[in-house]
């Protein structure tokens, strides 16, 4: 017989219709050819939250080395800023993703 002191496992329960959050939308960089790394960098330290210059230079190698990177993702309407204001900086981008 086990001990009483046991508590049976909790069944996981889902709700109706989930958190209600959906999916994060992603903000996709495409590599071009006329940005420079620096360009990027500068960019993305610029318009995104704690992305700094380095970080961005980083992302840009990865833009350049695989055709593009998610540099952010999250809620549809902050989504649409960021991308909106990467756009006015110049940078190649793909539609926004969910």
């Amino acid at each position: 017989m086990a001990p009483a002191t046991l508590t049976p496992p909790k069944e996981r329960t889902r709700r109706p219709g989930g958190s209600g959050l959906g999916k994060p939308w992603r903000v996709v960089v495409l590599n071009d050819n006329h940005n420079t790394f620096q360009g990027v960098a500068f960019a993305l330290s610029s318009v995104l939250p704690g992305v700094s210059y380095d970080k961005g230079m980083r992302l840009a190698d990865r833009i350049h080395s695989t055709g593009q990177a998610i540099v952010w993702s999250g809620h549809q309407e902050r989504a649409e800023l960021y991308w909106s204001q990467l756009v006015a900086s110049g940078l190649t981008m793909a539609p926004l993703e969910q």
